[in-house]
């Protein structure tokens, strides 16, 4: 909240500027929802915003560029600080710069980043949130109403998004665990929205060298319908956590696939990855975390069993100790 000068000398521009259409606490909070949702991909936008970790205190600046244009979707994301970084993205092709080389990556399935942290169909996150819109504010310049997610239980976290009061792009994210404390932040600190954002980056960046050798090319992942995926069970999930998606994958530093599970409730995401422990020593089972992402390890038989997610440690844990083999 603003102290109450500040409230007082912003008051006469908002009145002048809010207009009862604009309102979402005067739609149908599906349809601002739904709005939130798709803001991301249909805006034009360039910003900076900063990425904070409330536990060990690590901070990430980036720069992001998204325009929608006659031939589709194209997204750019440069960090600032740290190694020459940046992905750049056009429609489902994705490359990832990192100082002088330039490597294809493959867009993960049900991934979502700031500021396109919303799903599409949101009727799973009334399954598994209370949803509630909760105080204006202003961020980067911008007008916005916060929107809090309260899970229904205790195995997610609750996540608090502020949206452009107009055009709903999400501007400002945050997470808390049970005691409200933030353990992750997404914030945009400077903010461009529609015709002024610049598009010649959209053309080949002429910086970077084009790919020489296979070696720059980082393969997609192979469907599970020739694996073994399918074949492991996870018993313990969360209520409303569904499967979207089951490749085995080559992986660097492995010399066989790895199987990758994917689990969504609509707005957390649990990764499984099962791989052959190869007579390996330097594994560490066990707990670790940064930020909101908690990491569980555990050797089952001659298998490595790792669980990533955006979810308490208590879930990951859960979720760990069920998985088991289930294949014939």
């Amino acid at each position: 909240m603003y102290p109450s000068v500040k409230v007082l000398s912003f008051l006469l521009p908002l009145l002048c500027w809010h207009s009862v259409s604009a309102d979402p606490q005067r739609r149908d909070d599906t349809d601002w929802l739904k709005t939130m949702a798709f803001a991301a991909h249909q805006t034009d936008y360039s910003g900076t915003f900063v990425y904070q970790d409330g536990v060990g205190g690590h901070v990430a600046v980036s720069r992001i560029t998204h325009i929608l244009d006659a031939d589709g979707e194209h997204e750019r994301l440069e960090g600032l600080n740290g190694a020459r970084r940046e992905i750049v993205s056009n429609n489902n092709q994705v490359w990832l710069y990192v100082d002088d080389r330039k490597i294809r990556i493959e867009r993960r399935h049900g991934e979502r980043t700031f500021p396109a942290l919303l799903p599409e169909q949101i009727s799973s996150l009334k399954e598994n949130y209370l949803i509630k819109l909760a105080e204006e504010d202003r961020v980067a310049g911008f007008h916005v109403h916060a929107v809090i997610f309260q899970p229904k239980d205790n195995l997610r976290y609750t996540h608090k998004m502020w949206a452009h009061n107009e055009s709903g792009l999400l501007l400002k994210a945050v997470v808390l665990d049970e005691r409200a404390r933030i353990i992750e932040q997404y914030a945009f600190t400077q903010l461009t929205l529609g015709g002024k954002v610049d598009r010649t980056w959209i053309n080949p960046d002429k910086s970077f060298p084009p790919i020489s050798n296979k070696d720059d090319v980082t393969p997609l992942a192979k469907l599970a319908t020739d694996s073994k995926a399918a074949d492991w069970q996870v018993d313990a999930l969360p209520g409303g956590f569904k499967r979207i998606m089951e490749v085995c994958r080559p992986m660097r530093d492995k010399t066989r696939p790895v199987t990758h599970l994917v689990y969504s409730d609509g707005l957390a995401g649990i990764s499984v990855f099962i791989e052959d422990l190869g007579g390996r020593e330097d594994v560490n089972p066990g707990l670790s975390s940064q930020g909101a992402i908690q990491m569980y390890r555990r050797i089952n038989g001659d298998k490595l069993i790792t669980v990533v997610g955006e979810v308490p440690p208590r879930t990951v844990i859960q979720v760990a100790e069920s998985v088991r083999y289930a294949g014939q």
